[in-house]
């Protein structure tokens, strides 16, 4: 995508050509990439086939403003120092990048660098960098192709050779890293027991099927308490109920934990009563109950997904009236809470905040030892969502050194080393609770201490392109 929207630049050419040419590549990224979230609206939201499209195709293209913009900034780079300002995408694309997942909500889903989740040794930047590190990388490398395409000039030539230098230098350090492994012995080891529940999203709802699913989970749990697990962890709103609300209905789980003194982490809606019926607050939590039956910690989700929690713009959008009406008006938490398991510091990402890179970075900074993700993926059914969820989410590993464990109501459950490594996974639709040794760690990476640096450092470079650039269109 990033080498289609560079060919805008080619033939001197009006600011709306170029910016047409970035909208069409977005378009064909963020169509291919979310095409699930139709079917997600029409199935779950109410909306009519042809209205989820419209809602879809409102989205991408949104999306896909940002490669459209960044097309324009790298025109402005090519009017102002010839073909050599093409080398400057990789920094106007991080900052597209880190302005659409900053913008509003954000939507940091589907980031260029996450394609390298799976690629081993070049993930390993990210321990430095941040994902932003990886689109950089990833960035440099069509804009290499581009340049030479551009231009016959030896310069670009040997750019194109030093991007292929650093590749292979990145992928070398990567693989040493990787291979040296001190992370994966150091560090306390814990068996942790993932519950993956495997209920159907329209059973959720039904309160005939109310008690079938509790029972279910305190099933799977006692499984994985008997293959030694010690902390059971269910996922995203997996209670069909307030858990600190319907004492009657959490005795059982309370009893379970007191009884295995075994720490759990609980997936469930938390209602706060205001003083009016307006003033009445739901959240999505993760509850920490303790090894003694009692509530210990509860951490509320901070970044809502938007037409699943909330639905932003609701006047704008007077035509998705069923979607207002099957959504959870959610309110969202404050505050990265770590919570403390019997002394043992474990941070919760609830879905969808799993791909965001500075969520994982302010758990750690409050001492999370462990990274736990929980997610209710059955919304997804089995597009490729599931799998780019958890692909984002192993990146969070090596960003911050860290094990991430994952508990799914549907799939994928399972566990990835600090170095992006899954050391177990479930299939989709999958009715099971697995266990999987991980290390509670303390050491903190480079990214963990310095951030998104190379956000920052594309933002002000960009800025400085659209400065230059638009003074050299005055004169």
């Amino acid at each position: 995508m990033v080498a289609s929207a560079l060919a805008a630049t080619r033939k001197p050419a009006g600011s709306r050509h170029v910016f047409f040419c970035g909208l069409v590549a977005g378009v064909v990224y963020f169509a291919g990439a979310l095409y699930w979230v139709v079917q997600v609206m029409a199935q779950y939201g109410g909306l009519s086939p042809v209205v989820a499209v419209v809602i879809g195709a409102l989205l991408v293209a949104y999306l896909a403003l940002f490669p459209g913009l960044f097309a324009v900034v790298v025109g402005l780079a090519v009017r102002r120092f010839g073909v050599a300002g093409v080398w400057l995408a990789p920094f106007v694309w991080v900052a597209s990048e880190w302005a659409r997942a900053s913008l509003g909500g954000g939507f940091p889903w589907a980031l260029l660098g996450s394609s390298q989740a799976s690629v081993l040794p070049i993930a390993q930047l990210a321990s430095v960098t941040g994902v932003f590190g990886l689109s950089w990388l990833v960035a440099l490398v069509g804009t290499a192709a581009a340049a030479v395409a551009l231009s016959q000039r030896t310069t670009h030539r040997w750019g194109a050779a030093g991007v292929g230098v650093l590749l292979f230098a990145a992928a070398a350090a990567g693989a040493l890293r990787v291979a040296e492994g001190s992370l994966t012995r150091s560090g306390e080891v814990i068996r942790v027991g993932l519950v993956q529940g495997n209920i159907d999203q329209a059973d959720k709802s039904n309160p005939a099927y109310r008690d079938p699913i509790l029972r279910r989970y305190i099933d799977l749990s006692r499984q994985a308490i008997g293959a030694g697990a010690a902390l059971v962890i269910w996922p995203e709103a997996a209670t069909p109920f307030f858990f600190d609300v319907d004492a009657a209905l959490a005795e059982p789980v309370r009893r379970l934990a007191a009884e295995s003194r075994t720490p759990f982490i609980i997936g469930s809606d938390e209602f706060e009563r205001g003083p009016t019926r307006e003033a009445n607050r739901i959240y999505n939590t993760a509850v920490l109950v303790g090894a003694d039956g009692r509530s210990q910690g509860v951490y509320r989700k901070m970044r809502l997904v938007p037409f699943g929690e909330y639905v932003p713009l609701k006047r704008l959008l007077f035509f998705v009236g069923p979607l207002v009406e099957a959504v959870s008006d959610f309110s969202a938490g404050t505050e990265p809470v770590v919570l403390n398991a019997g002394g043992r510091r474990v941070s919760v990402a609830i879905c969808y905040e799993s791909v965001y890179p500075w969520i994982a970075r302010a758990f750690v900074a409050r001492g999370s030892q462990l990274l736990a993700t929980i997610t209710n993926d059955a919304w997804f059914g089995r597009s490729s969502a599931a799998f780019q969820h958890f692909e984002q989410g192993a990146l969070r590993a090596i960003e911050e050194g860290r094990y991430v464990v994952r508990a799914a109501n549907t799939g994928i459950s399972g566990a990835v080393d600090p170095f992006g490594r899954p050391i177990a996974r479930t299939g989709l639709f999958e009715t099971i609770a697995i266990t999987v040794d991980v290390r509670l760690l303390n050491h903190r990476t480079i990214y963990s201490y310095l951030g998104d640096v190379m956000a920052w450092l594309s933002v002000a470079v960009t800025a400085l392109v659209v400065v230059m650039g638009r003074r050299t269109r005055e004169r």
